[in-house]
């Protein structure tokens, strides 16, 4: 068993670790020049500065080249920089490629190309210097980057009704309960160290993150949270990735990052807030949204709308406007032109200026935490082509019905657990088995505590046995037995129930003697341990019942589906629908035996 104990935890942590190293890169530059020469200190020279802000480059001194590498990349965002002797050729044969967002012409004679250049949509300018290069293409990133926050979706109709949680898209829920989870942990000087060997996982090849992620475990504070976050490198390429996919790992070890950025932000706030003259105002964001999700926009109009990252919003008007028209020339996008209208008195949600302390100095940026939530007022179409949408939005005052009801809703389904316990409750509640296994493996790795390690393992087994993975389930479920069986007394409830949940996943393998087994032993403890007419020991009755059934011992199987029906009949109302159930179990194993 410890063989394949080990060979479990190895394979969760190279499943990990590979995921890490899946993770990066969101864009790729492809630089096409008949005459580069890497060899060359010119040429090294301006790869230095491209690689500052996309890492991700391949180099092309033919065409053919180009369009391969284009073709083959099909997850990135592609930018395409070419000189201006190949321009004209090239242009018509890569500018239908979805995955190609922006072509610059880097040429010595500018009036030369700037006629041919105006009738493609793509190209974003001609340009005689690589630092001008750099400037349009760090913008056109920054962009890209904020039209890629994750956003969710709340109609009218989907708030009516807060029982059925399935129907409500996850990630509203996952980030609701990120924010409260990360805000309530306490966090050791071990969680920067787990942050810096992720970071180094996810960046491994690319050398110009791994000089700023020395840089950071060298020099961060809580202080410079924003500061951080604000520079457009690893740690905002990260968080707004890991939130999107919802992946468990790197938001667990970016946990404490999340919680400085908002502690600042909640610190700005209480100072800037009396600046405000309690007066509601109005700030604006400019972004590209997918059609399918413009659909659903429309779908929320009334309803709530969340963004479900830190929220980059501005004061000056015209430049957003500018970010939603370039946004909305975009195949398969629409351009958006938000405007937020937002009370400074309401306390759910800190904003702040952070004109001081940003990475850009300077700018007119006023930034929200995460899993900010609106009211969607108003959808205007702006432009005659169906491209462009203005969307006036509230903030959610401290007192919405409808939120506070759907919060509370999540929190009840979360309840009786703490901390990361109750994103997996969740996750389970709700089917989404994938993530609570990714979730769990991740908390598995991370925790010496032996307690901590039981109850993992054990959830892992539920996840399994869910899935229908019952090898993995019986593993998980046999080896939180074998702690059990060192640490705890032989008559202790958990092994009880470590014995039914073998049972139960024995009986789903067809396995039914095997079952009965595991069945007997969790009763025999469950007899000593509680009173004679515990609605558990129906539970264990019933099981051996059905064990019984399956072997075709229907006189056994009776007696024991007749003991569990007992104790139904005295703890569960008469109206009961589990009642029902057991009658009908019964009637139909006498239907087996002929009465």
């Amino acid at each position: 068993m410890s063989g394949s104990k080990s060979n479990q935890n190895t394979a969760a942590s190279s499943n990990i670790r590979q995921q890490r190293q899946c993770m990066a890169p969101d864009h790729l530059l492809i630089w096409v020049d008949p005459n580069i020469d890497a060899g060359k200190k010119e040429c090294q020279d301006t790869l230095t500065q491209l690689k500052n802000v996309i890492s991700n480059i391949n180099l092309c001194t033919e065409p053919d080249q180009c369009i391969q590498v284009l073709s083959k990349f099909d997850k990135e965002r592609a930018f395409v920089i070419i000189s201006g002797s190949l321009g004209q050729h090239l242009v018509p044969a890569i500018h239908g490629i979805p995955q190609l967002h922006a072509i610059y012409i880097f040429c010595g004679d500018k009036s030369r190309h700037q006629r041919w250049t105006q009738k493609w949509t793509k190209i974003k300018g001609v340009h005689t210097n690589i630092k001008e290069i750099c400037q349009v293409l760090q913008m056109a990133v920054k962009q890209h980057n904020q039209n890629t926050i994750p956003i969710s979706f709340l109609a009218v109709n989907e708030m009516a009704s807060t029982d059925n949680l399935n129907q409500l898209e996850p990630t509203f829920m996952y980030t609701q309960l990120f924010k409260e989870i990360l805000l309530d942990i306490k966090y050791s000087d071990k969680a920067i160290k787990n942050l810096i060997i992720c970071c180094r996982e996810v960046y491994l090849n690319d050398k110009a993150q791994l000089i700023l992620i020395d840089e950071f475990e060298r020099d961060y504070n809580s202080q410079q949270a924003i500061w951080w976050y604000t520079r457009e490198c690893f740690t905002y390429k990260m968080l707004n990735k890991a939130l999107r996919f919802m992946d468990a790992d790197i938001i667990i070890n970016m946990g404490f990052f999340l919680r400085d950025v908002h502690k600042q932000i909640q610190q700005l706030h209480k100072q800037q807030v009396s600046s405000y003259g309690r007066k509601p105002f109005v700030v604006y964001r400019g972004q590209s949204l997918m059609k399918s999700d413009f659909e659903k926009l429309q779908n929320a109009k009334g309803g709530l709308m969340s963004f479900n990252s830190f929220l980059s919003t501005s004061t000056a008007k015209e430049v957003s406007l500018g970010f939603a028209r370039d946004a909305s020339t975009e195949l398969n996008t629409v351009g958006i032109f938000f405007i937020m209208s937002v009370d400074p008195c309401l306390k759910s949600t800190p904003f702040a200026s952070i004109k001081e302390v940003s990475y850009f100095k300077g700018e007119n940026e006023i930034l929200f935490s995460m899993h900010t939530i609106f009211r969607v007022s108003e959808i205007k179409q702006v432009d005659n082509r169906n491209q462009l949408y203005q969307v006036e939005l509230q903030l959610t005052s401290d007192d919405d019905q409808q939120l506070r009801l759907l919060n509370d809703r999540i929190r009840k389904e979360t309840s009786g657990t703490t901390g990361w316990k109750r994103l997996g409750k969740l996750l389970l509640n709700i089917g989404q088995y994938n993530k609570a296994e990714e979730l769990y493996n991740v908390l598995l790795e991370q925790t010496s505590n032996e307690v901590e390690k039981e109850h993992y393992y054990n959830q892992l087994g539920g996840v399994h046995w869910r899935q229908g993975d019952y090898v993995k389930a019986i593993w998980y479920f046999k080896h939180v037995l074998q702690i059990q069986q060192k640490t705890l007394p032989s008559n202790h409830p958990d092994l009880a129930f470590s014995f039914n949940n073998i049972g139960c996943v024995s009986d789903g393998m067809g396995e039914h003697s095997k079952a009965l087994s595991f069945y007997e032993k969790a009763l025999e403890i469950k007899q000593k341990t509680l009173p004679s007419n515990h609605p558990s020991l129906a539970t264990s009755y019933s099981n051996i019942a059905h064990a019984y059934e399956k072997m075709e011992e229907y006189s056994k199987a009776l007696s024991y589906y007749e003991k569990a029906l007992e104790i139904d009949k005295k703890t569960l109302p008469l109206n009961h629908p589990h009642l029902a159930t057991s009658y009908n179990t019964i009637g139909c194993v006498y239907n087996y035996v002929g009465e």
